[in-house]
């Protein structure tokens, strides 16, 4: 490369072999060409970086500087390091050798320098662009807004060995309270893993003293210290204390909360510490800890909304966000379309079923060996709560709810999956076009499972979901290219039906639970699509799996 390019490209010295086992390479790259934008990383016309070439081709070689003019700015990884990969699986091509380390770099100096980084895109910017968390500590949840404030108390609940919920609230008892301090700058050295470093980042966190300049504000150490000490004499004796700190973020908005722990011992000396004291007050500094103490980072899940935008946000079934959703029928469709809804954000659910689950039925539904014997709709309750805790749901042992037209009046969707025609009958009767839910009647087909029709009753429609069915029905079974979906409205043949036990067993249809979640799955999207529409949309989709007799199909055929 070097003697390709002498012009743009140069090993500027000789490679040193590292205790770490990785190969550093100075180079130096000419940047006088690259474009400068307001706001951009300014260059010299020459930069010197290191490389740091691993041993294996599964790390990407690493690219640092060794000097402090790109501290603070996005994707500087501890004010040193580039973030020239922000996703190492997809992005390093070993095939390709380190010169595609090196366009890289030059294309990250070109963005750089063009002021084309998003600082809000940079999650851990506030804290020197990297994670911290430690794999033997529990992950700290967050999905409360914190207040920006200097000092408060933040209360932790624990869900489980490896989970603690982090509120600012009180809410119970078995709460654990800890300080959460809020900083006042950001930190884009990192926070270090020693209390002397911890204190040094508070206190210094541009280093500037290491430069031989005064820190450019009030030091941050004290209050976090005090608070620290006041919280740890509440706990008991030889117990660990944990704090929270909130980090302002530089392209501003919501702080970055970092939730850290320091050990038994250390606490234990700031709580003699604060009974020894002669005073009122409380005054602590870093002589009363030993400096070299290990201070220790929980993982943080932050899921504020503030912070966190949700992966199914382009997706159809984001349309369930927030709302009620009512799902008559908890069996082969109907488990996986409440998992599917419960995943998608639904606000509030209402599960119908009179049925009880037993072995058999996990072939193909959406619960477990524990769940043999309980009633399906109160199972499927459990299962969804232990996908989400905050969502509300209400399980009916009934084939409707009981309350069913108080319920119906505050339910945005119903979805019908009993394939009962009585059920689909009594929905039409309440499909008025006056102010109602929107109704939706899902099957799948009796021989193979891997076909699906989804009925759409909109709001403002005078037809219900079941007469809408059957209208499209009628245009079907005229329709040859159509043949395989006449099913949906032809007698059942006794050899397309599965007797699944011997007795008086009542016939069921054949499939299994890749082809029933696969089926749920696409009419559940299908049917977020409806959601939406500011205009009502009515109508039946016919669709059918990759592998089904027909092959991959959807059609949307609206009734006369």
């Amino acid at each position: 490369m070097s003697s390709a390019l002498p012009d743009d490209f140069a090993v500027s010295g000789r490679p040193m072999l590292h205790w770490s086992g990785n190969l550093l390479v100075p180079i130096r790259l000419r940047t006088s060409s690259l474009v400068h934008h307001p706001g951009g990383l300014r260059l010299d016309d020459h930069e010197d970086f290191v490389l740091w070439i691993g041993e294996t081709d599964f790390s990407p070689p690493l690219v640092e500087v060794q000097h402090d003019r790109f501290v603070g700015f996005p994707h500087v990884l501890h004010g040193r390091q580039l973030c020239i990969y922000l996703d190492v699986a997809r992005e390093w091509n070993p095939r390709l050798g380190v010169s595609s380390a090196v366009d890289r770099l030059y294309d990250w100096l070109k963005d750089a320098a063009a002021n084309r980084f998003d600082p809000d895109t940079s999650l851990f910017h506030a804290v020197g662009g990297v994670p911290y968390g430690s794999r033997r500590l529990p992950t700290v949840v967050v999905r409360d807004d914190c207040p920006m404030v200097r000092a408060q108390s933040g209360y932790l609940v624990k869900r489980t060995d490896h989970r603690l919920d982090l509120h600012f609230a009180r809410t119970q008892s078995e709460q654990v309270q800890i300080p959460v301090v809020g900083l006042t700058m950001p930190l884009p050295l990192g926070i270090g893993h020693t209390f002397i470093e911890v204190l040094a980042r508070l206190d210094d966190p541009f280093a500037d003293s290491w430069l031989g300049t005064y820190p450019k504000h009030p030091p941050q150490s004290p209050v976090f210290l005090t608070a620290l000490a006041a919280s740890a004499s509440r706990m008991p004796e030889s117990s660990p204390q944990m704090f929270a700190l909130t980090v302002p973020h530089p392209a501003g908005g919501p702080p970055h909360l970092l939730v850290g722990m320091i050990p038994g011992d250390a606490a234990d000396r700031l709580r003699r510490h604060v009974r020894n004291r002669r005073t009122p007050l409380i005054s602590v500094n870093a002589r009363t800890f030993d400096l070299e103490t290990l201070v220790e980072w929980c993982p943080v899940s932050d899921e504020r909304g503030s912070v966190t935008t949700r992966r199914d946000s382009a997706s159809p079934v984001n349309a369930f966000h927030g709302k009620t959703v009512h799902v008559w029928g908890c069996g082969g469709l109907g488990s996986w379309i409440a998992e599917f809804l419960t995943r998608a954000g639904a606000r509030r659910l209402v599960l119908c079923d009179p049925g009880t689950i037993t072995g058999g039925l996990l072939v193909r539904q959406n619960f477990t060996e524990l769940d043999i014997g309980n009633g399906k709709a109160e199972a499927l309750r459990e299962r969804i709560l232990a996908i989400r805790d905050d969502i509300e749901v209400v399980a009916h042992s009934g084939i409707i709810p009981e309350d069913l037209l108080a319920k119906f009046s505050t339910a945005h969707i119903v979805i019908d999956a009993t394939v009962s025609l009585r059920i689909g009958q009594l929905l039409d009767q309440m499909a008025s076009p006056a102010a109602r839910p929107l109704i939706a009647q899902v099957a799948t087909d009796v021989k193979t499972g891997t076909l699906g029709i989804l009925s759409v009753s909109a709001p403002g429609t005078s037809l219900g979901a079941n007469e809408i069915d059957r209208r499209v029905g009628t245009a079907v079974k005229v329709d040859g290219e159509l043949e395989p979906f006449h099913t949906f409205w032809t007698e059942m043949r006794d050899v397309d039906e599965l007797v699944p036990t011997r007795g008086c067993s009542v016939p069921t249809f054949h499939g299994s639970a890749a082809d029933m979640a696969a089926v749920a799955a696409t009419l559940t999207s299908l049917l977020g699509s409806h959601v939406p529409a500011t205009a009502p949309v009515s109508g039946t989709h016919l669709i059918a799996l990759p592998h089904s007799p027909v092959g991959p199909f959807h059609r949307f055929i609206q009734p006369d």
